[in-house]
């Protein structure tokens, strides 16, 4: 009897120190791939109270948010939200893969990167902003894309969107990117303006509102060409996707009231935008994401925002990541996002 008392001590101290080795490995593990390992476990769904963080681009990427953030600090919406704004992605990136930021309005093929970067611990959940890039010249000398031919074209979004919808839309209209067109990439877009301010012959390709910001500091600036306009005459099945919006899967997961929820008030907020042009320019100008209401106001027509969920934004997006990953594999991290990245179109 006392043989097998001593045996089974024994084994259930080979358990416990079997358990301890995979707890410590477990918690090792965790902090050395925090920000690229996928969560182990689906966190149980809740209801209660939480802060959703979101961080937001400036530009077009947080103009359709702005209804949302004036209606958060008056206490009108039903979650309660925390904005963050900056000029970067990288920011956000950092931020997401922390776990300092619950969702963030991103470029599409950062998303992309990250999904791929960190085994899918995030999802995309709309598409809010298309093609907002075109192409200006101070002249007439630009009609179509096949007139860049033999020209130079100062831009911005190297290794980016730009740079490889540029580069696809130019094989489109029969002109070799790398020997017809002389792509001179800029720092910035204030560098690329210096270009046009000093030279009445330049071309440039610019985003908006900084499109409409530059042509208030240079006279006789056009929009010579609109890239999403010429993306759409393709009709290839995909969308010029600018700005998405991605959520960390686990909090989507613990969180799916919630989560749902910004959706139903983030779309309403780009209909605000879409539909009170005037209005959404002064928010858009009293948060800083554009320097002047006037500006904003101007701008907001061509910054193409929109709002695209599940089965539309999965379309828009495959048929958008096929052309990216052919242009550049790494361009979206490596690889096509499968099926579980895009958050609400599985049936």
């Amino acid at each position: 009897m006392k043989a097998r008392y001593e045996k089974m001590k024994k084994l259930l101290a080979l358990i416990l120190a079997a358990c301890m080795v995979l707890a410590m490995c477990a918690c090792g593990a965790q902090t050395a791939s925090t920000a690229t390992a996928a969560p182990t476990a689906t966190p149980a769904a809740t209801e209660e109270p939480t802060t959703v963080r979101v961080g937001a681009m400036t530009g077009p990427t947080a103009m359709g948010m702005v209804k949302l953030m004036s209606d958060s600090d008056a206490g009108k919406t039903a979650n309660t939200y925390k904005f963050t704004l900056d000029s970067g992605a990288t920011t956000f990136v950092s931020a997401i893969a922390k776990g300092e930021l619950d969702m963030a309005a991103v470029p599409s093929n950062v998303a992309a990167t990250i999904y791929n970067n960190t085994k899918g611990a995030v999802q995309v959940m709309a598409v809010n902003t298309l093609g907002v890039l075109y192409i200006v010249e101070r002249g007439s000398t630009v009609q179509s894309l096949a007139d860049l031919k033999g020209k130079t074209v100062y831009a911005t979004g190297q290794g980016a969107v730009p740079e490889y919808a540029l580069r696809y839309l130019l094989k489109q209209s029969g002109l070799d990117p790398d020997k017809d067109v002389t792509i001179q990439w800029c720092a910035d877009t204030t560098e690329a303006l210096s270009y046009i301010s000093k030279d009445a012959a330049a071309v440039a390709m610019l985003p908006q509102p900084f499109v409409t910001v530059a042509q208030t500091k240079v006279k006789d600036l056009r929009v010579a060409v609109d890239l999403n306009a010429e993306w759409q005459k393709l009709k290839n099945g995909s969308e010029l996707v600018t700005g998405v919006v991605i959520v960390r899967k686990d909090f989507a997961d613990k969180y799916p009231q919630q989560t749902a929820k910004f959706l139903e008030e983030y779309k309403a907020s780009i209909e605000y935008t879409q539909t009170n042009a005037a209005d959404a320019a002064q928010l858009i100008a009293g948060y800083k994401i554009v320097p002047a209401a006037a500006v904003a106001e101007k701008a907001l027509p061509n910054c193409n925002i929109t709002f695209l969920a599940g089965a539309d934004m999965q379309t828009a997006l495959q048929g958008f990541y096929k052309i990216l990953f052919a242009e550049n594999p790494q361009s979206i991290g490596g690889a096509e996002p499968d099926a579980a990245f895009y958050y609400g179109a599985q049936a």
